[in-house]
């Protein structure tokens, strides 16, 4: 078993969680359009939607699935679209992603979403890692910022294992 160090527990995540709701209710319509990006991000968006939902908000949900990882730590640095493009024509969209790292996929996301009509876009991820940034990108609401680690739990995973934990941690 590999050694996990617990950086944030679940309940300092959905207290977070709380507040980001807050946060984009201040800023975006009652019926947003969330598009979570798949897979790391599925367990962020059911938290972030129900919280958007005590709160009196409507969102409609879709995802896209975007790779840049594999089954490796380093990002290809392409990113790829597999599958489909949620119908986003006219709505204003919160994109929703687990971490960004590089900044691509948040980058080539919102491009796209922008192209298939969306009014507008604004981005939403669990955990930032602004050190290793190299496509500049508007994060506007953000959980968790944290350095140059590797990340798992709570829908992050490592060559697909770890998703399933209540906490995120860092493998040392």
């Amino acid at each position: 078993m590999t050694a996990i160090r617990i950086l944030f527990d679940e309940a300092q995540i959905k207290k977070r969680v709380e507040e980001l709701a807050q946060e984009i209710a201040r800023s975006v319509p009652p019926d947003v359009m969330v598009v979570g990006l798949l897979t790391g991000s599925f367990v962020f968006v059911a938290d972030l939607v129900r919280e958007l939902g005590r709160i009196g908000y409507t969102p409609r949900v879709g995802f896209m699935r975007l790779s840049s990882y594999g089954r490796g730590r380093e990002s290809s640095g392409e990113v790829k679209l597999k599958g489909d493009v949620p119908e986003v024509a006219g709505r204003h969209v919160l994109l929703v992603d687990d971490i960004v790292d590089t900044g691509r996929t948040q980058a080539f996301a919102r491009e796209l979403l922008l192209d298939q009509g969306a009014q507008s876009v604004r981005a939403c991820v669990l955990m930032d890692k602004p050190s290793r940034r190299e496509v500049a990108v508007a994060t506007e609401f953000v959980g968790f910022s944290v350095g140059d680690l590797f990340l798992v739990g709570h829908g992050i995973d490592y060559a697909e294992q770890y998703r399933y934990l209540p906490y995120i941690g860092t493998i040392d």
